[in-house]
């Protein structure tokens, strides 16, 4: 129940966004609306717009691109399925708004889906909580002729015997729009009323806030039985039913949910499903709609699953944007931003992050450290098990001194060179791995979205509960980082290599491993590793820039890896020609080579398979001869 009263707290927090449309810009390019929804309404798509005057007269309707309607609805409406109609207050499917839909399907079990919907918004209408554009759409709907009117406008499409076309055959006419907006038949549209009076400028009805108002005050009424809601702590009427659509429109899971009255969901430990989660109908509209607009406003979504932080008062400082898993960040330029000061009057400018990456988010407003002690950060992720049940896969809240904390911490430990390509620049910083990187360089090049969203769940996690890396993502990214002939580009192994070096040194975190080259362990594994990068140096430099073909260190790889000095032995022997070619330069390696073996122990020399560490003193050798390289070079 935390993360419920997290969200009810965060609904109350920013209750003046209420019913504030937000656009933001998607990935195609695309402006997309949200909204934090008023208590008892939700959003469905709609397909037909309808539009009405105030004396309740057709004036006329069109096809509309599937875009989100506010509507309000009820408990029933909101968790129906099956065969029970359960209309929506205003707007709905053609079967409850269409007093002639039968006349028009010939489905005539479906008769009292008007009935329930007309009498349900004639109940509104005629309470002290009307609303005069209500009772417009009220008179028009009750005349009954939507479709009909629908079909002379020139939306809707008929046959012969004056049935609803359920395709579109003709291929000697333009196939009409709404066969392109629907992907079942004509009469499975959804339709939305609004209301146009010449010379006026009236809201659209789903924007409208005082009918939001309005349908509130009414349904109030309508709830009677009370009991101690389990999160508020106060007798409030309660609700069995609670609501679905949180990660789109089209969403069926719920949060909670219990109608297996059979199984034992609930039963052996309680009575009724009340015992389980008794929440009030207050707590749960709003707990719900502020996980819908998080979701929307800055959720990060991976085949379905959810990836969420927000902050308890200050919303936008933790956004879960793409940043959240899919970039790097710069370590030294994190610190820097991120040190916490203790003098007096220091704003967050100078006490916490101005962008998030990876998995930190820019303060945006300033604070003072009196606020920043007492805000709090919660951390969810959700998924559906099935179709109709959404399970909170991890739910953590910090202090926010605590969640920076374990945010250095991360990037402290896992920190390795990087380099990654920005649009056509290479860039170089010294910082962790995204998880989305860390998915692809152990499970790619090319890993499916089921495979990364898995990944990035197991990290969370690492980041957060300060746990360790899972074995086998370390395994496998070391793996990959020693076959570098599987990978057509180089600088993806490069990517998986750096990743896999940031993943040993986590996990050898206790041993203080560092990019810097160590020339004094004689850890045997990072010996090895010296060894390989030494001789992949020196090939390369006597094939020259111009051919680009993989040396032999790099082929052996693998087998180094398994048999380092069984494989060490045949790549030193094919290093001859190249030594000779080099001439002074290669007796240089040579000597190198002689000095970091000197190093061993004797029984170290051996064909016992190689840790993790040997890519750390791989790719710190390889650094550092290619530094001095270019030192000298610059020097020249």
């Amino acid at each position: 129940m935390n993360y419920l009263q997290a969200l009810y707290e965060t609904y109350e927090n920013s209750i003046n966004e209420v019913g504030k449309v937000v656009e933001k810009p998607t990935k195609d390019g695309k402006m997309v609306e949200y909204m934090l929804l008023p208590i008892s309404h939700t959003t469905q798509t709609a397909h037909i717009e309808v539009t009405v005057n105030l004396a309740g007269e057709f004036l006329q309707a069109r096809v509309i691109d599937k875009v989100n309607t506010i509507l309000p609805f009820t408990e029933e409406s909101g968790s129906r399925a099956g065969k029970k109609f359960a209309p929506h207050v205003l707007h709905d499917k053609l079967m409850y708004v269409a007093g002639d839909y039968c006349q028009y399907t010939g489905e005539d079990d479906k008769t009292e889906a008007f009935h329930k919907y007309i009498e349900q918004l004639g109940d509104w209408c005629t309470s002290p909580y009307t609303h005069s554009h209500v009772e417009a759409i009220y008179s028009y709907v009750k005349q009954g002729t939507v479709i009909k009117d629908l079909v002379q406008a020139g939306v809707l499409h008929v046959d012969g015997q004056n049935r609803l076309l359920k395709q579109w055959k003709n291929t000697e006419q333009e196939r009409p729009k709404i066969f392109s907006i629907l992907t079942g038949e004509q009469a499975s549209a959804f339709i939305r009323f609004t209301i146009h009076e010449p010379e006026q400028i009236l809201p659209a009805i789903w924007r409208n806030e005082e009918i939001f108002n309005a349908y509130i005050d009414y349904y109030n009424t309508k709830l009677k039985e009370k009991d101690i809601c389990y999160v508020s702590g106060e007798r409030s009427p309660m609700i069995e039913r609670h609501p679905n659509k949180l990660r789109n429109s089209g969403d069926k899971a719920k949060l909670i949910s219990a109608n297996d009255s059979t199984g034992y969901t609930y039963r052996g430990r309680f009575k009724d499903s009340l015992q389980a989660a008794n929440i009030s109908y207050d707590v749960s509209q709003k707990a719900h709609n502020a996980l819908k607009w998080l979701i929307e406003r800055q959720g990060k979504q991976i085949d379905g699953r959810v990836f969420l932080v927000w902050g308890s008062t200050y919303i936008d400082m933790f956004s879960a944007t793409e940043d959240l898993f899919e970039q790097e960040i710069d370590f030294e330029a994190f610190m820097q931003e991120t040190a916490i000061e203790d003098d007096e009057h220091v704003e967050t400018r100078e006490m916490m992050a101005k962008k998030y990456s990876g998995l930190l988010v820019g303060v945006q407003k300033k604070m003072s450290f009196e606020q920043l002690a007492n805000e709090k950060v919660f951390v969810l992720t959700l998924d559906a098990a099935t179709p109709g049940r959404m399970a909170v896969l991890y739910y953590r809240d910090f202090q926010i001194q605590t969640y920076f904390d374990r945010l250095r911490r991360w990037h402290r430990e896992t920190s390795w060179r990087q380099v990654r390509k920005k649009g056509d620049e290479w860039k170089e910083f010294y910082g962790s791995p995204s998880f989305y990187t860390i998915a692809h360089a152990a499970f790619g090049p090319r890993p499916n979205d089921k495979v990364v969203k898995g990944v990035m769940e197991r990290l969370l996690p690492c980041v957060l509960d300060g746990r360790n890396v899972p074995l086998d993502i370390t395994r496998s990214a070391i793996i990959r980082a020693s076959n570098p002939q599987f990978y057509d580009q180089k600088w993806e192994w490069e990517q998986v290599l750096t990743v896999a070096c940031a993943l040993v040194r986590k996990h050898f975190i206790k041993e203080g491993w560092h990019v810097a080259l160590n020339t004094e362990t004689t850890n045997r594994d990072y010996l090895f590793g010296r060894l390989l990068a030494v001789a992949d140096v020196l090939e390369r430099s006597a094939l020259g820039a111009e051919e680009n073909r993989a040396t032999n260190a790099l082929r052996y790889m693998n087998m180094f890896q398994s048999n380092p000095q069984r494989t060490w032995s045949t790549i030193q022997r094919n290093l001859q020609p190249y030594q000779m070619k080099l001439r002074e330069k290669g007796i240089r390696y040579s000597k190198l080579i002689d000095e970091i073996a000197s190093k061993f122990e004797l029984e170290d020399f051996n064909n016992k398979p190689l840790s993790g560490k040997y890519l750390l003193g791989y790719y710190s050798q390889r650094q550092d001869l290619y530094t001095k390289k270019e030192h000298k070079e610059g020097a020249e």
